[in-house]
């Protein structure tokens, strides 16, 4: 996920695309500051947010977290809504700027609404932007065939109660963790990734296993019909040798290890 500036009359607000939810995240505090014109706009939000609390407002409960940018160029955790809560947001707030920032936030997410109707235009965007980083062709139909599995997933996950976010990414996890011996933090170091994004620096045969990982997720929770977290990562769990298996089958026969250090930095400079 990468942290994106929406501009708004002249004033910047973070945004990021989540793939899995389909929607844009805006960070909040950047939306009542050009809402309000505040002076301290995360004061404003604090005393908001406790107001909601002590209201049990619905908004409270949909406050979600994630790493966004700030001005110091490094990334902390910040409060975020999504498109329709923020619209919500809009609604409560009093400003003479509430109807234009309608209208905006309307062409902000046309391109998106636009892609949900008309799907390749998605996949036309995903395709220029890896070829601006210099992927190749055939990385490129991975990468893409992976996105396509993991939607699948994420899909059965929220029909069967699994929560966004935190459950997500314990299972995430841990199914990256059952086919390659390694969390997700461990494979980034391994890889010696920071912020960047861990299938977006995998290989062609990384890609293969975990989307094999992933499909065998997906068909086993299907078959099993396991329902909320606990359950449904049981079900994953029993069935993890699946992707495990194959992947140390194919390191004997070939004498090569699967999991590779390679970056797609050290790709690009291989390129110069």
């Amino acid at each position: 996920m990468e942290t994106k500036l929406a501009i708004f009359e002249q004033k910047e607000i973070r945004k990021i695309w989540i793939s899995e939810a389909w929607d844009w995240y805006f960070s909040i505090v950047d939306i009542i500051e050009v809402l309000t014109e505040s002076t301290q706009p995360r004061r404003y939000w604090a005393e908001l947010k406790k107001k909601l609390k002590e209201e049990w407002s619905e908004l409270f409960d949909k406050i979600e977290q994630l790493k966004m940018k700030s001005s110091d160029w490094k990334y902390y955790l910040t409060d975020v809504w999504n498109t329709k809560t923020i619209l919500r947001l809009i609604q409560s707030i009093p400003s003479k700027k509430a109807e234009p920032f309608k209208i905006w936030l309307a062409k902000v997410g046309d391109e998106r609404i636009n892609e949900i109707y008309d799907p390749e235009l998605a996949i036309e965007r995903a395709i220029s932007t890896y070829r601006k980083k210099w992927y190749s062709e055939d990385w490129i139909k991975q990468r893409l065939k992976s996105i396509d599995i993991r939607k699948e997933l994420t899909w059965e996950w929220k029909d069967r109660w699994i929560k966004e976010w935190v459950e997500y990414a314990i299972l995430t996890n841990e199914i990256l963790k059952w086919w390659s011996d390694m969390t997700t933090n461990e494979y980034k170091d391994y890889k010696w990734l920071k912020k960047e994004s861990l299938k977006d620096n995998m290989t062609n045969l990384e890609l293969v296993f975990n989307m094999l990982a992933e499909a065998s997720t997906t068909e086993i929770i299907k078959e099993e019909d396991s329902n909320w977290f606990e359950e449904v990562k049981k079900a994953s769990k029993r069935w993890w040798w699946v992707a495990w298996i194959a992947r140390k089958q194919l390191e004997k026969e070939t004498r090569k290890k699967v999991i590779s250090k390679k970056n797609l930095l050290e790709e690009k400079k291989k390129l110069k």
